[in-house]
């Protein structure tokens, strides 16, 4: 059985919550850097982090890691790394994606054109031929580099693990699925505790919430790339790993989750959303201006993503929005709030400072994760006669 360096790759902020989803799946992690971590695993491990984590971008084969601090040095490290132990002679390769920090080797489509052509050398070597014709699976790369430190990883995920399948239609700034994901994960919810978006959108926290809440693995309705690579994973693992899924799958459970939105058409949106990923009947959608959130049970929570104001709107409506909502949340009792938002006076606006405060990056914009934590709930007392 052979073992590979796995490299997940994620949103920054987002490394622990992801290292903990890997070892949960059974998995040692080998190496935490920031936006990614790296564990060891087989073809089966592979597969298993593909449908089964939340918070992951994709999941790379470690093929190789060098020093280059010139295009020569680049392609001999490139060159030297056994690509015919991953790519077969009708394989479709490329890189998919370089990037740079740091680094004397900064321009992406120089990196990616001596990386292929350096590939080319090697596999024409190997294999005796001169031309490739490239008709059979795909084997895209990823080339990062940091301090002049080369990391080369084969995608077996295709598109980003983020994009589950359910969302068809999103709203103007959505947020990604997998950072929903993790934001709900960094708080204490559970399933049997009230959860609401007030500005919920296409659905996104919600659904993901939900999702959680059924157990319903992430990947288990989508395809992903390495499912082509038969040198490398077999049809019956991702078979296997589906089935697993699909029995842990607990989709009878009783929730409350909610979402809000003042836009008529984003509810419907929402709705059709949850409906796709097979969580409608675990939500409950319905038009509500932000000034009317209430409820009358104790120990719930909300989490949301509000207006930034990057794009969406001016600063008076925003500070006005976030004030609003500070206001709903002191009158609810026992509640707890966690608010993503990359506007920084977003405290001052809502009037209280956050228990806590995370940095994390929505793709490239700096954003915080502002914690407002209520109390515990006390722990229910024993029935008498219970074990």
């Amino acid at each position: 059985m052979k073992y590979f360096d796995i490299i997940v790759p994620c949103h920054f902020g987002m490394e622990s919550i992801l290292k903990r989803e890997v070892t949960e799946l059974g998995y040692d992690v080998s190496e935490v850097t920031d936006g990614r971590i790296t564990f060891k695993g087989d073809a089966e491990g592979l597969c298993r982090a593909n449908i089964f984590l939340r918070t992951g971008e994709r999941a790379l084969i470690k093929a190789g890691e060098f020093k280059a601090e010139s295009f020569e040095e680049l392609f001999q490290g490139i060159k030297s790394i056994p690509w015919e132990e991953y790519i077969p002679k009708d394989g479709k390769f490329w890189v998919a994606k370089a990037a740079s920090v740091r680094s004397k080797l900064f321009s992406p489509s120089d990196i990616q054109a001596v990386a292929k052509k350096a590939m080319v050398e090697r596999l024409k070597n190997v294999y005796g031929i001169s031309w490739f014709e490239e008709n059979g699976a795909s084997y895209p790369l990823r080339i990062f580099i940091k301090n002049d430190i080369v990391t080369v990883g084969i995608d077996s995920t295709g598109e980003s693990l983020h994009k589950r399948g359910y969302r068809k239609l999103t709203a103007k700034a959505p947020i990604a699925e997998n950072l929903a994901a993790g934001l709900i994960m960094l708080t204490p919810w559970k399933k049997d505790r009230i959860l609401i978006d007030p500005f919920c959108g296409s659905g996104t926290i919600p659904i993901e919430a939900a999702m959680m809440a059924a157990n319903i693995a992430p990947g288990a309705d989508r395809s992903f790339t390495a499912e082509n690579w038969e040198n490398i994973t077999d049809k019956a693992l991702w078979r296997d790993a589906r089935e697993e899924a699909l029995e842990l799958e607990a989709r009878d459970i009783q929730t409350d989750i909610q979402g809000y939105d003042i836009d008529e058409k984003m509810v419907e949106i929402a709705r059709q959303n949850a409906k796709l990923a097979g969580v409608d009947n675990l939500i409950h959608f319905q038009r509500r201006d932000v000034r009317d959130l209430s409820h009358a049970k104790k120990y719930g929570f909300i989490i949301t993503n509000p207006p930034y104001g990057e794009r969406l709107s001016k600063e008076k409506e925003i500070a006005e929005i976030y004030g609003i909502l500070g206001e709903r949340y002191r009158k609810l009792d026992s509640w707890s709030m966690y608010i993503i938002s990359s506007n920084e006076k977003a405290q001052d606006y809502i009037g209280g400072k956050a228990d806590r405060n995370r940095k994390i990056y929505n793709g490239m914009l700096k954003t915080y994760y502002y914690q407002y934590m209520g109390p515990k709930p006390p722990k229910k007392r024993a029935v008498e006669g219970e074990q």
